[in-house]
């Protein structure tokens, strides 16, 4: 063991003492402190929150990711810098709600044209900053109002004590001085190893404990199959460093609320769209489990909690995040905001990256996933798909698939069921519906939305910047927003949804994926046994669920109505699975990902699969790539260096 161990107050002596070096006045600096990753610097010099060249020499000096921020008391109250901020660029742009987050001294602009106001060399932000005193963030208006980015607004800025607290504790976590030079890496996998759901697993380095996804198996109510394995002893809540979240689903999500309800009072690293999808999903997953009568593993205010602890992150975008590890985010290509989580671990000594559910082709939604790294030892790879037979067709093949099945249901004056996953497939199809009829390739019937879709795709649309550049380019540089298509029809109610079921030919796009709740059994119950409707199936169906046995042939099913009667139906609408769709990567992708891997790590761990899946694809990778592949179980700890 080598070093000495420095408490983080004695550690921003020494930065402080270091920043004050740099600057022309010390007196221009009022505070410094450890706010989550970052070093925050508080100046009345109002020309330091300008001055790049001078955050960028800090940052260098340092050796930390820097923030410098107004004084609390020199900056304007609210109202007065409205006016200000009103009068300055209500002839230049629109502008929407402005808001103001005193915890980090920024003023939050909503407008329609965002570079309009930022102005050439971001003379529009020098401005506000000067006028208001108070540091500009620049937001699109939002397309769709969304009902969970308001929530967490809310939060955010309704505790700002609570905030405070928790980006200090955070902080002085992060920052604290790194005990063992000489590190031992290891992973212990807690749930998701040769297996689909509640993905989790512990990195350990010595010095620090750093979660890697914190899932639940929706489909098992058995908690032994349905939670992450947290009774092994290599797992301990209070030793926990860091948590850090790939992507919003609940196999990878749904658990992390439980953290912070047994004592668990550090950050979690993630991006904004998961962020909030994330929070979405775990409130309607209370929601659903209290309405079942199901135990449940957390509460709302647990929610509200983790929130507060929760530090975003954009792709690309490095930071320390426990002693001796950084931490990079990059695109998963799986659903909006997904990740590869990158961690650089002793200075470089060790580099790991957790390809969690990701796509190695581009879709409508997204572009595919990144596979060049700075530096790489080991590789966590997700093995969904990873049986011999599991190759899918191209996205032409699949996207006249559905236009033919549609078309054919339609034709016949039947109506389209296609149960879609809330988050990711749901927004794909919409896009490949709108390209479908502003192709003419199938006709303008009115498609409906159900479930938490439109809350989904309101999120969606409020981060465009996180969509494929085609996309992209389409809200932000031609105003034109596919998701806004006349088409797209939410349903609201039980009535509503009644109405559509013994209407005319329409496409209904519904929850759950996997029919095993939520409005979609609905519909398959009021749907099923006219053959003139369709059942159309683009996600993965978990075993057990009602979705796998319709789409393995069974003709005869038993249901609980909207009145707790068991009813039995014979399906007799057409059932069809498309493939093609999946936000996962097939075999072929997974290959072709593993051999292209920049640079090719030394090590391969495949989890997130079935058991024969995992097995097949590591040996296969193994042979291809001439490196150690494995499969490893659930509980087994792996020393990586």
């Amino acid at each position: 063991m080598e070093g000495v161990y420095l408490s983080p107050e004695r550690n921003l002596i020494e930065i402080e003492t270091a920043i004050q070096k740099i600057v022309s006045n010390k007196r221009d600096i009022t505070g410094v402190d450890f706010e989550g990753p970052e070093v925050a610097i508080y100046s009345k010099n109002l020309d330091y929150l300008t001055d790049s060249d001078l955050i960028g020499k800090i940052a260098r000096t340092i050796k930390k990711r820097v923030i410098i921020r107004s004084d609390p008391s020199i900056r304007l109250p609210y109202d007065e810098a409205k006016n200000h901020i009103h009068e300055m660029f209500k002839d230049i742009v629109n502008i929407g709600e402005i808001y103001f987050d005193d915890i980090i001294g920024e003023v939050i602009i909503h407008v329609d044209k965002p570079g309009m106001l930022i102005g050439k060399n971001r003379e529009g932000l020098n401005q506000i900053i000067m006028a208001t005193k108070w540091k500009p963030r620049i937001l699109r208006i939002p397309p769709v109002h969304s009902d969970v980015i308001q929530s967490i607004r809310n939060v955010l800025l309704s505790d700002p004590k609570g905030r405070t607290e928790a980006l200090k504790k955070i902080g002085k976590k992060i920052h604290r001085r790194e005990i063992i030079r000489d590190k031992i890496v290891r992973i212990t996998g807690l749930g998701g190893y040769k297996e689909v759901g509640r993905s989790s697993t512990l990195l350990t380095t010595g010095d620090a404990n750093i979660l890697i996804d914190c899932g639940v198996s929706v489909g098992n109510n058995a908690p032994s199959r349905m939670l992450p394995r947290f009774d092994l002893p290599e797992f301990e809540i209070t030793n926990l460093d860091a948590v850090v979240i790939s992507h919003a689903h609940l196999d990878h999500s749904g658990f992390l609320p439980y953290l912070f309800k047994y004592g668990y009072e550090g950050p979690i690293f993630t991006t904004v769209p998961t962020r909030d999808m994330m929070t979405m999903l775990q409130l309607d997953y209370l929601d659903i489990a209290e309405k079942e009568g199901k135990l449940l593993p957390y509460s709302k205010i647990d929610i509200r909690t983790s929130t507060l602890h929760i530090i975003t992150l954009k792709w690309g975008e490095v930071t320390d995040i426990a002693p001796g590890v950084k931490l990079t985010l990059h695109n998963a290509g799986h659903i909006v905001g997904s990740s590869i989580i990158h961690l650089h671990i002793g200075n470089g000594k060790y580099n790991i990256a957790f390809a969690h559910d990701f796509k190695f082709s581009n879709s409508r939604m997204l572009d595919r996933a990144i596979h060049k790294f700075p530096r790489l030892e080991t590789v966590v790879l997700e093995s969904t798909y990873g049986n011999p037979e599991d190759v899918t067709p191209s996205r032409s093949q699949t996207e006249n698939k559905i236009a033919e099945l549609i078309n054919n249901t339609l034709t016949r004056g039947g109506k389209v069921l296609i149960p879609v996953l809330a988050v990711g497939r749901a927004q794909e199809l919409q896009l490949v519906l709108e390209h479908l009829i502003t192709s003419e390739r199938i006709p303008e019937v009115p498609i409906f939305l159900d479930g938490m879709i439109k809350e989904a795709t309101a999120v969606t649309t409020n981060h465009p910047e996180f969509l494929s550049r085609a996309v992209k380019e389409r809200i932000l540089n031609q105003d034109d927003n596919p998701f806004l298509h006349p088409a797209f029809h939410a349903v609201n109610s039980r009535e509503a949804r009644e109405e559509v079921i013994s209407g005319y030919e329409c496409i209904i796009l519904a929850t759950s994926g996997m029919l095993i709740g939520g409005p979609s059994v609905h519909y398959f119950e009021g749907l099923a046994e006219d053959e003139r409707n369709s059942l159309i199936f683009v996600s993965y169906q978990g075993k057990g669920t009602l979705g796998r046995k319709i789409n393995e042939g069974l003709k005869q099913v038993t249901l609980k109505d909207s009145n707790n009667k068991t009813i039995a139906l014979n399906v007799n609408m057409e059932v069809n699975r498309i493939t093609g769709f999946t936000g996962h990567s097939d075999r072929k992708e997974l290959i072709e990902y593993s051999k292209r891997l920049t640079p090719r790590p030394k090590n391969y761990l495949f989890i997130h699969g079935e058991a024969s899946k995992c097995r097949t694809l590591a040996k296969h990778v193994s042979k291809i790539v001439k490196r150690e592949a494995s499969a490893p179980d659930i509980g087994a700890a792996i020393r990586l260096y």
